[in-house]
């Protein structure tokens, strides 16, 4: 096949890894049809240079095996002869070219819809699917350190294109053809659009109406979340489907692209929701097992079909799994689900890092699954995504009068395979993700208990994605009501990933845990009295919030992951809790950047929709903001700010240099902060000087 495609690829022992039938596991071929340098052959400190390895992975799963019985319509798909189901996934590794100089480790990136974001978030890089110049290593990090990044496709409703990694999942069938039920289909723009994907977001697609669906099918728009729908009729709107694309390489795209047009435009801010008979529904669940048999192939198989075999064995001795955001709760899932442990019971990944997840799980293991929905204030809240269990220990549910956990399968059916765990979150994850639930009960009303594998940490004044770091000059803006938060986190990150490594690899017990908390006041309700933020001139403080619902999504929903009531009936409301505010407005009870602990501004974790997007004050999704102080006594009075200026904080700009430097060094003993991240960010200070000018 990769002949056929003209690749030739030198230096490795065969362009096709086989397994064969004899041995165990369910990855049956591993296509490398790309080996390249990476960074144009750029070394990295005593690591070296790193080789790109780009290929197809093909899987088959037994629907029979206790370790597949949790993914939903997997024994609806069609089988081999021998019983067994396969689908396909598109599978990139980065890796020293000299094996024996990598830290033994696999950093398995979830990828987000189909896009990378390791070297984003770990080595300040720039943004790309095709990591191949010096620029997308950025600061070299991760390399450094001697990892083995490994990403591969998990999501199948991703379109081809801008070098998504794609699933090519199996087909549900009912009686042979392709299986029909009832979907539906938010979306919504900033900007007056005439057409707009069904999906929401560009790059997907949808599954595919049906003749019939569409003669009955309903379109209605609203304000809100919560207001009315409001139906359009019938002849004022119409669907385009556009057929499915495959790649020249890879794995091709499975559904089509629909897309919706309205008569009139649609309109910024408000809510348009088709629902209609589908068809095409495909096992999105195998997404899971394809995750863990590939990590699980290159970490046990010590054939020369194993690219990361090194000598007898296998360069990859250890595997932490690492998701930002949707990602990060495809982790969460993961190990809800179980499959931390392979076919044969063994640890797939020793550490599970999910960041910005908040509270969630996701649309990832159901008959006409979205697995890129997520749960907001404002867009997509009623999907199936911040769901019970919340934590990772035990708690009770009173709504459905249950107890779970996200680990309570792992502990009970293979305690070997639990691995230990970072949770991380940004103080946005409060607001537009349930992030509180990750450690209180479902109520809001006690702290969880978390296990003694499990470590929290949450980040003060930062937003769901890194700032750039740079104060705002203006206060500006045209799609929110403030400018959006620059606090970059990302040096917490590479300290956290070396506090892991050591956990895992020496015992070395991690920083403890820090996060706000119901018993010492740090976590209270979202009111402004219960955060004590303070009352600021030209600041709107926001009066809503993510609260997630659990919603009757018909009887079949919660055993067979089937939806048969859309739109969904809410039936009751979990309590989410923020931090509380200092005098300033900055979080109480987390782990404080020095920009937080030695502050020039307020950085919060919410930000409201402007007017000129539609929906004003809904949370601007996933945004924080930042309000910088008055500079002098003077210009704090004028404007009626209740908050010290800079200079009555400080002196000067060196005596706001000191102390900035002892809130860094403050971060190292902890171990929440790099020497070179110390010096990295000691450096960029000069850039604020212009602050300290009267």
């Amino acid at each position: 096949m990769a002949k056929q495609r003209g690749w030739v690829l030198a230096g490795l022992v065969a362009l096709l890894f086989s397994l064969p039938a004899t041995v165990r596991g369910e990855l049956v071929e591993l296509e490398i049809y790309r080996r390249e340098p990476f960074a144009q052959g750029q070394s990295f400190g005593d690591t070296g240079p790193y080789v790109k390895l780009v290929g197809v992975a093909r899987f088959a799963l037994d629907p029979k095996n206790p370790g597949n019985r949790a993914i939903v319509d997997l024994g609806s798909a069609p089988r081999r002869p021998d019983g067994k189901v396969e689908f396909r996934a598109d599978v990139y590794i980065l890796a020293p070219a000299d094996l024996g100089k990598s830290n033994g480790t696999i950093l398995y990136d979830v990828n987000n819809r189909g896009n990378k974001l390791a070297l984003r978030f770990f080595n300040d890089a720039t943004s790309g699917n095709d990591p191949s110049t010096p620029a997308d290593a950025g600061n070299g990090f991760l390399m450094r350190r001697g990892y083995i990044l490994v990403w591969s496709g998990w999501i199948g409703e991703l379109l081809p294109g801008e070098g998504r990694l794609l699933l090519a999942a199996p087909p549900v069938l009912e009686n042979g053809q392709p299986v029909r039920g009832i979907a539906r289909f938010e979306t919504s723009t900033d900007k007056p659009a005439e057409w707009l994907p069904s999906s929401r977001r560009p790059g997907h697609g949808s599954y595919r109406p049906t003749a019939a669906g569409l003669e009955k099918a309903v379109l209605t728009w609203r304000l809100r979340e919560s207001d009315p729908r409001v139906v359009i009729p019938r002849e004022q709107w119409r669907v385009e489907i556009r057929p499915p694309e495959s790649p020249p390489l890879g794995v091709p795209g499975t559904l089509p692209q629909v897309r919706l047009y309205v008569a009139g435009g649609f309109r910024p801010g408000y809510l348009y929701e088709l629902v209609t008979e589908v068809e095409g529904a495909f096992v999105q669940g195998v997404g899971f097992a394809g995750v863990r048999d590939l990590i699980s192939f290159l970490r046990y198989d010590t054939s020369p079909r194993n690219p990361l075999r090194l000598g007898a064995t296998t360069a990859a001795r250890y595997a932490y799994a690492f998701g930002v955001s949707q990602s990060g709760r495809f982790l969460r899932h993961f190990l809800y689900l179980g499959f931390n442990a392979d076919e044969q019971g063994r640890r797939v990944f020793d550490a599970v890092w999910p960041h910005v997840a908040g509270g969630g799980l996701g649309f990832f293991n159901h008959r006409f699954a979205q697995p890129t929905r997520h749960n907001g204030q404002h867009e997509d809240h009623a999907y199936p995504g911040d769901m019970f269990p919340f934590t990772y220990g035990e708690s009770y549910d009173p709504w459905q009068q249950r107890r779970d956990g996200l680990l309570e399968r792992l502990c009970r059916d293979y305690p070997q395979a639990v691995p230990k765990i970072f949770h991380t979150q940004t103080a946005a994850e409060y607001w537009h993700r349930s992030g509180s639930l990750v450690h209180t009960d479902p109520l809001g009303k006690s702290d969880a208990v978390i296990p003694p594998n499990v470590r929290i940490y949450a980040f003060a004044g930062t937003q769901h994605g890194p700032g750039n770091g740079v104060l705002p000059r203006t206060m500006n803006t045209t799609s929110t009501d403030l400018p959006p938060n620059p606090t970059d986190y990302r040096p917490l990150l590479r300290a956290l990933l070396d506090a892991l490594d050591a956990w895992v690899k020496e015992g070395k017990e991690p920083p403890p845990s820090v996060y706000p908390r119901i018993a010492d006041g740090t976590l209270v309700l979202p009111e402004q009295r219960a955060t004590t933020f303070p009352a600021l001139p030209g600041v709107r403080y926001p009066e809503v919030i993510q609260r997630p619902q659990l919603f009757d999504y018909g009887p079949d929903f919660l055993e067979r992951g089937r939806i048969t009531q859309e739109p969904p009936r809410p039936i009751a409301a979990y309590t989410v809790l923020v931090p509380k505010s200092d005098g300033d407005g900055n979080d109480l009870g987390m782990v404080r950047l020095p920009d937080i602990a030695v502050p020039l501004a307020t950085y919060t974790g919410w930000n409201l929709r402007h007017r000129q997007v539609g929906a004003e004050a809904m949370l601007a999704n996933l945004l924080g903001s930042c309000i910088p102080f008055a500079r002098t006594a003077s210009e704090r009075h004028q404007l009626g700010d209740p908050r010290r200026a800079i200079l009555e904080r400080y002196r000067n700009f060196d005596d706001y240099r000191e102390q900035y430097r002892r809130a860094c060094d403050e971060l190292v003993l902890r171990r929440f902060l790099l020497d070179e991240d110390r010096q990295r960010l000691l450096e960029k200070l000069a850039e604020r000087q212009d602050w300290f000018r009267p």
